[in-house]
Order: C-alpha cells, then structure tokens, then sequence
C-alpha cells in the first residue's frame, strides 16, 4: 500500500501549486455563501423550522456547502476528468502498462485531491461564515471524528461514481457527455440547489436513498446531528454505497481491460 500512498502525497502536492486558482475558488464559494445566505434566511423566515433545520442549521448548512463542493468534487474533479481525457485520447493505454491497480491508483490520487481542497479551500469559506453567523458547530471529540469519518467516506462514494463516469468511454468513445448528466444528477441529489430535508414525500425519500446524497447532504447532516437514524447509520448508508460503487468500478476495470479499443493510438 505504500506506493498508493506516495500517490496520494504526491497529488495532493500537485495541487498545493495551484495557489492562485484555490485562493479564487475560495473567493467565489464565499461570494456564493453571502447569496445563498441571504436566499435561506428569507426562506427560513416564511417557514420556520424547515426540513427540521432551524435557522442555525440552514446558514450552517450553505457554508458547509460552498467549502466541500470541490473537495467532494460535485462539479466533477480534475483527477476523473483527466481519467475520462486519457480513456478518449488512448494514453490510458500508459496506465494499463503500470505495475499497480487502475483502480487503487487514480483512487489514491483523488483522495491527495481531496485532502487538499478540503483542507485549504473548504476551511476558507466556513471560517468567513463562522465570523458573520451565528453558526452551528460539533461538540465532542466522537462527533468529530464521526464527521472526519463522514467526509473520507463522501469523497469515496463521489470517486466512485465519478469513476464509472470516466469508464464509460471505453464504450462510447467520449465520455464528456456523460460528465454533463454526472453534473445535473449530482447537482440536484446531493443537496447542492437545496438541502434534500426540504424536499416533500416521495421524491425527498427517493433523493435522500441515492448515492449522490453520500456526498454532501449525509455528511452536512453528521455534522449537525440531524440524521434520522443516528451517526452510525448514516455513515452505514455511505460505507454501503462505496461498497456497490466500487464493486461495479472493479467489475467495469475488468471488462474493459480485456477487451479494449484505444481511441487515437
């Protein structure tokens, strides 16, 4: 496992470089905050205690947000789109060649991603909004760590969606498209246009049971203790869904290495 580690180090090394492009990102999510912010509080205000959010929780939730929506990788990241580019391109051929797993290894190198964006341009905008709001924060080593664990967990789940994504232009040649049905589905069910407790009956029940809910309404909701079963379940339903989409990434890795087209090579 050492080398995957290396891997993770290096990548998250790699991405420290990019000093100007997090410091902007950070600048626009808190922009964002400040919108949002406002958009919740009047909606909060015409209906007090929504989705079982006070408004504590609601401008809780919008900081959360805007801090781990790259770090999760909501609008695609740059380590499966460049998976997706070397699949199109047939310089996947290079990584097939490697003496590690194709799985394990972009894996390690979305999580050094991750790590890196979580910890510089993820903490940027909650600290801003813990200056200006009144917002809610976890007590107690074990729900810190429970959030830790939750955090980890939704950057896995995201990856492994993200991969399978990426896969798919061994068989439709360019996967781009499919990147852009990615975005609206992860867009829409993981909390990011609105938290998925505000959704009424049956399609809050079918949104809140998806994986892209692992992603960032689960883990918002550990943080705020919000989750109806409890912390433990909770993160069950992320650590269940890693599972299947991992398993169905190593079911794809191995078909589409046995029988492979290259496109361009």
């Amino acid at each position: 496992m050492g080398v995957y580690w290396a891997i993770g180090v290096r990548s998250f090394r790699r991405f420290s470089t990019y000093r100007i492009a997090t410091a902007s990102g950070a600048f626009t999510n808190t922009v964002f905050g400040f919108i949002l912010c406002g958009i919740y509080l009047t909606l909060w205000h015409e209906r007090p205690g929504l989705g079982g959010y006070d408004v504590a929780d609601a401008l809780t939730f919008v900081w959360l947000q805007q801090g781990l929506l790259m770090p999760i990788g909501i609008f695609g990241a740059t380590t499966t789109i460049e998976l997706g580019e070397r699949v199109r391109s047939g310089e996947i051929a290079v990584d097939l060649y490697r003496p590690t797993h194709l799985l394990l290894w972009w894996a390690s190198v979305d999580l050094g991603r991750a790590m890196f964006q979580l910890i510089v341009r993820g903490s940027a905008p909650l600290l801003v909004g813990a200056l200006v709001f009144d917002l809610t924060f976890p007590s107690g080593v074990l729900t810190w760590l429970a959030v830790a664990t939750g955090l980890v967990l939704a950057v896995l789940v995201s990856f492994g969606f993200r991969y399978l994504v990426a896969l798919s232009g061994f068989w439709i040649t360019d996967s781009r498209g499919m990147e852009h049905v990615a975005l609206v589905l992860s867009s829409f069910f993981s909390g990011m246009i609105l938290p998925l407790v505000v959704f009424p009956g049956w399609i809050g029940e079918f949104a809140r049971a998806t994986p892209w809910a692992a992603t960032l309404q689960v883990p918002i909701d550990i943080w705020l203790g919000r989750n109806p079963g409890g912390t433990g379940s909770a993160l069950l339903f992320q650590l269940g869904w890693i599972l299947v989409l991992l398993l169905v990434a190593q079911l794809a890795t191995t078909v589409a290495t046995r029988k492979v087209v290259i496109q361009g090579g």
